[in-house]
């Protein structure tokens, strides 16, 4: 009987010790997995990151536009050089600064990767890299410094407001040659955040302190008055490059 009882005792203090050493296993797996109180909190916190940020990538202007943060998951888009990407990525967080690793899908020949930090030191700006899936003589890696900016859809701004601002008639357009009239029209896209596809077109907008690129459809975001004065001036247009041929201008 004595036997037996000490047998039982071998058996439960094994038991515990088993049984304490996988509590001990799974509390340190657990906060080895998981972010400390600070980095916790940080992305807790990171749905402030969302808004588009705005600045020089490369020879173009490009917007990031952080769309939506869960937990450190992130998703958005890019805009530059008359593309919009949709891209995802994840999050970390280390002594004050969210680094972000962010992939476009890869099926178009400019897709990439995003590698940029959001650092609490110098709130609103968003630093990084992009790496091209496809490394090309046009398209290579780039680094970045962006501003957070905020699209607002203004009618007065431009060197022709008008063209947003009231239905335009024949006078108002007739004394313009073809690339007055061509800004003009072009103008109106601008304001509604378009990104030009023709550099030239990027080039005269971009250095424009009221232009954000956010979106390469606007078709549905023009005015009954604006989609009047696009189809006037555009005839305008062909009647200037006519005008101008046959007379030598």
């Amino acid at each position: 009987m004595i036997r037996l009882k000490r047998i039982c005792s071998i058996f439960l203090f094994i038991t515990a010790a088993l049984l304490f050493a996988c509590k001990s296993k799974n509390i340190n797996a657990k906060s080895a997995a998981e972010p400390d109180g600070a980095e916790a909190s940080m992305l807790a916190a990171s749905t402030n990151v969302i808004g588009s940020y705005a600045g020089n990538f490369g020879d173009n202007m490009i917007t990031l536009l952080i769309t939506k943060v869960t937990g450190d998951s992130l998703e958005g888009r890019s805009v530059v050089g008359g593309n919009d990407r949709p891209f995802k990525g994840v999050m970390a967080a280390e002594d004050g600064v969210i680094t972000v690793i962010a992939k476009e899908p890869g099926e178009e020949v400019h897709d990439g990767i995003f590698k940029f930090s959001f650092d609490n030191k110098a709130p609103g700006v968003l630093k990084g890299t992009w790496d091209p899936y496809q490394p090309t003589n046009e398209s290579g890696s780039k680094e970045y410094t962006l501003q957070r900016r905020t699209f607002v859809y203004r009618t007065e701004v431009g060197s022709y407001p008008q063209g947003s601002q009231r239905l335009l008639k024949e006078e108002d357009v007739n004394n313009f040659n073809t690339e007055e009239l061509e800004q003009m029209r072009n103008e109106i896209f601008a304001r509604h955040g378009y990104c030009f596809k023709k550099k030239y077109l990027r080039q005269l907008f971009e250095n424009k302190e009221w232009y954000i690129p956010i979106t390469t459809e606007v078709k549905n975001m023009l005015t009954d008055v604006e989609r009047k004065n696009i189809t006037l001036i555009k005839r305008f247009e062909k009647y200037a490059a006519e005008y101008s041929d046959e007379f030598g201008r």
